[in-house]
């Protein structure tokens, strides 16, 4: 079986200005980093906080769990073999590889591990 950490949660946005300003102004996260207009990562400790626009997130409008893994393609076949859905199946991005999937009660899920450089 894949060793997997739940290394972050993406949630939706429509204004990723407004939703940086809550995150840090309110409950007072740091922006690690930011790409444009459509995705920041906030800190929150052992988990990244995600915020995305429809062009980054994978379920826009729902939240997902980001679960870092060493083999995405096995840990998809899991997901299948116990009652979840892909929803993208495995591909290689600019930084990683991933796959979008749905748990057995519906819930959005990335699985991803870095590309090797």
């Amino acid at each position: 079986m894949p060793e997997q950490q739940v290394r972050m949660v993406v949630l939706s946005t429509e204004d990723l200005d407004a939703s940086i300003a809550f995150w840090t102004g309110s409950v007072g996260l740091t922006l690690k980093f930011r790409d444009g207009s459509h995705f920041a990562a906030l800190d929150g400790g052992g988990v990244t906080l995600a915020l995305a626009t429809a062009i980054d997130h994978p379920l826009p409008g729902k939240v997902a769990v980001g679960v870092r893994t060493d083999d995405v393609d096995a840990a998809t076949r899991l997901v299948e073999e116990n009652g979840g859905a892909v929803v993208r199946a495995p591909y290689d991005d600019a930084h990683e590889r991933r796959a979008v999937v749905y748990d057995n009660q519906g819930n959005g899920v990335v699985l991803y591990a870095p590309l090797a450089r």
